[in-house]
C-alpha cells in the first residue's frame, strides 16, 4: 500500500472531501489524525478508520502547534499535512454588490488556516528531513465571475503553496495541491442556498444545476470524490516523490493548465 505507516494529519476531516480522503489514505495503510471543529463529524469517520480525533480550530496557532507537536511526539514523525478547511465563501452576488466582510473572509481565513497547518507540521518536517504538505483550492485564481472572494483565496493560496514548496524543498519536503470545484457529491440545495445568500432551489433546478457543471468539464463529467481522494494519495505517496510546487488539476478540464 503505497502510505503504509505514513502519520497522516487532515484538518477538515469531519467534511465530505475530508472523509472521502481520510478513508482511502487509511485503505493505503495510513494512520489518520483527523482534525476539526466539530466533534460528531469527526467521530463518525474516526469509527470506521479507526483514527485519532482532535477537536480544534484551524486559525488557533497555539492549538494547532500543539496538535501537530503532539502528533510528531506519539507517533514519531508527521508524513502528511493536508488543510481541507472551509473559508466561508459565498458566491453568485456580483462583486459590486458584496460587502467587504463577505468578499475578505475566504481569502483571510483559507490563507490563514493554510499558513498555520503548513507551518506547524514543516518545522516538524524539516528537522525529519521528509514530508508532504497538501492543499486544495477551487482553481477559481484563472478566473471566475460570480466567485466572490473565493478567485483571490485560490490565487493567495496557491502563490503560498508555491513559495513554502521552494524555501522547504532542500530539506526534504514537499508541498502541493489540488484544484477541483463543484462535486456533485459534495453538493445539495441547503448547501448552496448557504454559499449564495439566494433562496433554497427545488430539485429540478438543483439536477439542472448539476447537468451544467458537467456540460462546463471537457469531459462532459463532474470529477467524483473517489478521483480527488485517489490523486490526494498519489501526491502523498513516494510514487509523486518529483512532484512539488505545483497544483494538479482534478477539475475534469473545468480549464486547462
Amino acid at each position: 500500500m503505497s502510505l503504509q505507516d505514513k502519520n497522516v494529519i487532515i484538518y477538515g476531516a469531519g467534511g465530505s472531501i475530508g472523509s472521502a480522503v481520510a478513508r482511502t489514505f487509511a485503505a493505503q495503510g495510513a494512520r489518520l489524525f483527523l482534525a476539526g471543529r466539530s466533534r460528531e463529524g469527526l467521530d463518525l469517520v474516526a469509527k470506521e478508520i479507526d483514527a485519532e480525533v482532535a477537536v480544534l480550530d484551524a486559525l488557533d496557532e497555539q492549538a494547532v502547534d500543539e496538535h501537530a507537536r503532539s502528533v510528531a511526539d506519539s507517533a514519531g514523525a508527521i508524513d502528511v499535512s493536508f488543510n481541507l478547511v472551509s473559508g466561508g465563501d459565498l458566491q453568485g452576488i456580483p462583486l459590486t454588490d458584496m460587502t467587504t466582510a463577505d468578499f475578505t473572509r475566504p481569502v483571510l481565513t483559507r490563507l490563514t488556516s493554510n499558513f498555520i497547518t503548513a507551518r506547524a507540521a514543516a518545522r516538524h518536517m524539516v528537522k525529519q528531513g521528509s514530508g508532504v504538505i497538501l492543499a486544495l483550492t477551487s482553481g477559481s485564481a484563472h478566473g471566475s465571475p460570480m466567485m466572490g472572494g473565493t478567485g483571490p483565496a485560490d490565487a493567495a493560496t496557491d502563490t503560498f503553496v508555491r513559495n513554502l514548496a521552494a524555501e522547504i524543498g532542500p530539506s526534504g519536503v514537499r508541498v502541493l495541491g489540488i484544484w477541483t470545484a463543484g462535486l456533485p457529491e459534495t453538493l445539495s440545495p441547503a448547501k448552496i442556498a448557504a454559499h449564495s445568500g439566494a433562496p433554497q432551489m427545488d430539485e429540478a433546478a438543483f439536477q439542472g444545476l448539476l447537468g451544467h457543471l458537467d456540460q462546463m468539464r471537457m469531459t462532459r463529467r463532474s470529477p467524483t470524490l473517489a478521483q480527488v481522494a485517489a490523486t490526494a494519495a498519489f501526491l502523498a505517496s513516494d510514487h509523486a516523490g518529483a512532484i512539488t510546487g505545483t497544483f494538479v488539476n482534478v477539475t475534469s478540464g473545468s480549464f486547462p493548465s
